[in-house]
């Protein structure tokens, strides 16, 4: 996470009373219908659009990098995995105090000169790691004074927590950029120092002598230079279309399982990433879920919660951690990144892919929310006649309470912004525009269109 008004350890909703709830049906799961005709063609991607995107996810891409111990994999899915170890190495993980040795070999991206001089960079990957294995992934950039920085641990990450602990990693600067758990920011955007090219290194572990592998299959980063603004530019309502996503709160957790941030009360990500999940049809199995007491409601939202769960961070809000864990799910892709206004939000709406969207406001600056937060996820799943947007809220008292429709220009707004006021009348930050999104490893022509018209591909 970024250094905005947030803390920098902390994504937890403050909301201290929930509104009335806006009242509906709980949707069922549903796969993504295809996208409605009537809805307007996906507007191309802007030369001057303030993000850039860039993923290594084809064999050629994965062919192009510095592979020290890894072969590449071709087929349908085309990634690399661990063939002979490049060495063998001692991690103590800091969260269990606990060494082993780990064999590794690692896989160098090339550098990628980002179309957006950065202020921020933020990862995502995309992986699979059996039992005995876990990745690492790193990114080196290079300033426009022709400087670099260190490398920088981006994360430290496995599906399950029986090996290592899920980890982000404090205390990483140069004095010129800090990395804020998921985020690296340059420290002072006003002195004109920005990020041209960035690395990024993959380290594969596996316990030595395994024949198992961690196998990863989309690695990118999201650089962008958002400017700084209290107030964005009104957009008009172009798409008029709901996508069936289930509905769960987080509040019907409240309580449960406080090793993993201190309950439901802030589990407002992975509600949010496991509606979507489900949306897409998939779903954890009566196994995966046969470690959560049957008297708890919705046990997959505590599932969710423990797999995105960030042991540095001590919650369960690292963007990156949350779109790895809805890839861990057969057929699903998940990135993060920033999209430049509602228009580009209609698009994906349009074509069947909800979104995931981070915001923080005063209870006053969102009509019917009922509470104000410092950082809050929820689910844009449509939006109506009039143009407004209807959310699928995990702070809500129930799941039938879960949607709610918020007016378009408060909303934009609140989600698009990078500078606030909080309550104490100080200047704050905003996300500007930061969201999830989780989409079929093989689009529809539609999908993968609207994908592209904002930078992903």
């Amino acid at each position: 996470m970024s250094n905005r008004a947030q803390s920098p350890s902390r994504r937890t909703v403050l909301a201290a009373a929930v509104a009335a709830a806006v009242a509906g049906t709980t949707a069922a799961p549903a796969a993504a219908a295809e996208a409605d005709p009537r809805a307007p063609e996906p507007q191309a991607a802007a030369a001057e659009r303030l993000v850039d995107n860039r993923a290594w996810v084809t064999y050629t891409d994965w062919r192009e990098g510095r592979a020290l111990g890894v072969r590449t994999l071709s087929g349908a899915r085309p990634g690399v995995a661990l063939a002979v170890p490049a060495g063998v190495t001692e991690y103590t993980d800091p969260h269990t105090g606990t060494s082993a040795s780990w064999e590794y070999a690692t896989w160098t991206s090339p550098s990628h000169r980002l179309k957006v001089p950065a202020t921020e960079v933020i990862p995502s990957w995309n992986a699979d790691t059996p039992a005995g294995t876990w990745i690492q992934v790193e990114l080196q950039g290079r300033y426009n004074d022709g400087t670099d920085t260190p490398w920088y641990v981006m994360g430290r990450w496995a599906a399950g927590d029986q090996d290592i602990r899920r980890t982000s990693v404090d205390d990483q600067t140069d004095d010129k950029s800090t990395v804020w758990t998921d985020t690296f920011s340059v420290d002072d955007a006003s002195t004109g120092l920005r990020l041209v090219s960035y690395r990024l290194r993959l380290t594969l572990y596996r316990r030595p002598g395994s024949g198992a592998t961690p196998t990863v299959w989309r690695l990118g980063a999201m650089g962008s230079d958002v400017p700084d603004r209290f107030t964005v530019a009104a957009t008009t309502p172009r798409v008029t279309r709901e996508l069936p996503v289930p509905r769960y709160s987080q509040n019907t957790h409240v309580g449960q399982y406080p090793e993993y941030d201190n309950g439901g009360e802030a589990w407002c990500s992975p509600t949010s990433s496991q509606m979507i999940i489900e949306y897409w049809g998939r779903k954890p199995t009566a196994e995966q879920l046969s470690w959560v007491n049957p008297e708890f409601a919705d046990p997959q939202v505590c599932h969710a919660a423990r797999f995105t769960y960030d042991h540095q961070y001590q919650g369960c809000g690292n963007w990156p951690f949350n779109a790895a864990y809805a890839a861990t799910y057969p057929g699903l892709q998940g990135v993060v990144t920033r999209l430049e206004s509602l228009t580009d939000l209609e698009t994906l709406v349009a074509a069947g892919i909800p979104v995931i969207t981070s915001q923080s406001f005063l209870a006053s600056e969102l009509t019917g929310a009922g509470y104000g937060t410092s950082g809050h996820l929820m689910t844009v799943i449509g939006f109506t006649a009039d143009g407004d947007v209807v959310a699928n809220d995990p702070a809500s008292p129930s799941n039938e309470a879960v949607r709610r429709v918020y007016q378009r220009r408060e909303f934009e707004n609140i989600w698009l912004r990078t500078k606030r006021y909080n309550a104490s009348g100080k200047v704050a930050s905003g996300t500007g525009g930061v969201c999830y999104l989780y989409f079929p490893a093989s689009p529809t022509p539609a999908q993968r269109k609207a994908l592209a018209a904002v930078g992903i591909r």
